[in-house]
């Protein structure tokens, strides 16, 4: 029997940008199933109320990435 969940995308500021409904047979599916959607950032996996976990976006995506200070040339 499978259980009703939803993925949400989480902004930088912590709100929810978008969410995704899917299907899985138990919480640990869910997870693994909710991966897909953690290239665009954090992701939050839900079933009913229930916080089931979260996701972590990858390291190198750009809102990650601190900018890169520059040193000035000095020419002589």
């Amino acid at each position: 029997m499978t259980q009703h969940y939803r993925a949400y995308l989480v902004g930088e500021n912590g709100v929810f940008r978008s969410a995704e409904a899917f299907e899985a047979p138990s919480d640990a599916d869910a997870l693994v199933l909710a991966q897909r959607y953690t290239r665009r950032g954090n992701v939050e996996v839900w079933q009913l109320g229930r916080k089931i976990g979260l996701l972590r976006g990858p390291a190198h995506s750009p809102q990650a990435v601190p900018p890169q200070r520059r040193e000035p040339v000095v020419r002589q």
